[in-house]
């Protein structure tokens, strides 16, 4: 496939230069809490790591495998987002902004620099629609994955006007909690009198500054792994009384093209101006969010800066398995680690991988670089180019279908552990 020949290419320059700011940057957080800065323990001992493989085989399993205590706090939680939404109707949707409660505490602890403004969540509203998915047999660029076309119908959501920001993504990745290898509290006393958003498995401690010196304070966050973005959206939404996920593709590319219908949600000589990207394969990192003009429907960085993880299990036939006209929000259900489906392009891409179409696959050599046998949940130690936007669907899903959401990804690889009982 040509985006893993040759798109994601080495800069040593770049490596060098961020690999030494993310030295200076994580002796300062060294510095905030130096006791859960240890890499776990677990991660780094081969009798421990291959004692009991901890990791469901399926998202089936991993969702028969949550505890009736969590499946009660997720009950609780639709109860209360119900309460205050459920008469809400598609059309008094508005955008709104709500401060992340989290991340206004995190900003006060740790006396983080960054403006009142970065610990807010600004929300879009996406009317519901049809629209044709997919890219004609002659638009430039086009991969085969991205046909045939076919017409789908979403249903109405919420969509975050700005990639994912360190500003949110910090406060859940650093919690002055020891964690176990699937994010829950290593000590009994981090259970006792814990409010619900303390009990959502949260990132181990990352090994290095996970932004390589590129930036934090506006900046997108990067380098999660898909279950962590997951995990993410499930600590947010316990704070904030609604149901936040990745969005599905088919949701993504809608509110990509906006309305439009070309290879861009622009046309193709204002690309620049819409969107952070590398034609002449020179950038060095991304930009702050929204610092290019946003698409007709409002949402900033869709085509390039940092590409998005979306909910869905790539596969290259997915349109033609899919059925209906139109078809009515359609999700290829995750069933493996990799390849999941990322979207938009990035500031380390040209333009024609930033088209509405485009469709990546996940590898696992975007962790190639991780040090840890098993390899970590949480980090993509080699996607300095990945990150993530929420979503919120205006109707209310089931128990089911929130644990669901956010526990699809926390998958075994066989291969990572090839010496473990099946």
């Amino acid at each position: 496939m040509k985006f893993a020949a040759g798109k994601r290419r080495l800069k040593t320059l770049f490596h060098r230069r961020i690999n030494e700011a993310a030295g200076d940057r994580m002796a300062s957080l060294r510095g905030l809490a130096p006791f859960v800065l240890c890499i776990n323990a677990g991660f780094m001992n081969p009798a421990v790591a291959q004692s009991v493989d901890p990791y469901p085989t399926s998202t089936d399993e991993a969702i028969a495998r949550i505890s009736d205590e969590e499946r009660a706090r997720v009950a609780a939680l639709r109860e209360r987002i119900l309460e205050s939404t459920a008469k809400t109707e598609e059309a008094a949707m508005n955008d709104y902004i709500i401060p992340v409660p989290k991340a206004v505490e995190g900003r006060q602890r740790y006396r983080w620099s960054y403006p009142e403004s970065g610990a807010r969540l600004d929300m879009v509203a996406i009317r519901g629609g049809e629209f044709l998915m997919g890219s004609p047999p002659d638009e430039p660029g086009r991969d085969k994955d991205e046909g045939p076309q076919v017409r789908v119908k979403i249903s109405p959501f919420w969509m975050a006007r700005f990639e994912t920001t360190w500003n949110l993504y910090e406060p859940f990745m650093i919690t002055n909690v020891a964690r176990n290898k699937d994010g829950s509290p290593a000590y009994s006393q981090h259970l006792k009198n814990a409010e619900p958003v303390d009990l959502v498995s949260s990132p181990t401690t990352p090994y290095t500054e996970m932004s390589f010196g590129m930036g934090t304070d506006g900046f997108p966050a990067i380098c999660m792994t898909h279950h962590a973005a997951n995990k993410f959206c499930e600590w947010l939404s316990f704070q904030t009384g609604h149901f936040y996920r990745l969005p599905t593709e088919a949701e993504w590319e809608y509110a990509c093209r906006a309305g439009t219908t070309g290879p861009y949600s622009c046309p193709t000589e204002e690309l620049e101006r819409v969107a952070v990207l590398d034609p002449e394969q020179v950038r060095l990192g991304y930009e702050k969010i929204g610092t290019k003009k946003p698409n007709p429907w409002g949402l900033h960085d869709m085509h390039g800066n940092v590409m998005e993880w979306c909910l869905d299990q790539y596969r290259g036939d997915a349109y033609q398995r899919w059925k209906g006209d139109p078809i009515v929000d359609p999700l290829a259900r995750p069933e493996t680690r990799h390849p999941r489906v990322a979207r938009g392009g990035s500031w380390y891409d040209p333009e024609e991988e930033l088209r509405s179409a485009r469709r990546i696959p996940s590898e696992a050599n975007w962790q190639i670089q991780d040090p840890q046998k098993p390899r970590s949940l949480w980090y993509l130690s080699d996607a300095h180019w990945l990150g993530f936007r929420v979503v919120r669907p205006l109707a209310v899903p089931s128990v089911d279908e929130m644990l669901f959401a956010w526990n699809n990804s926390f998958l075994d690889e066989a291969e990572e552990r090839p010496n473990l009982p099946r």
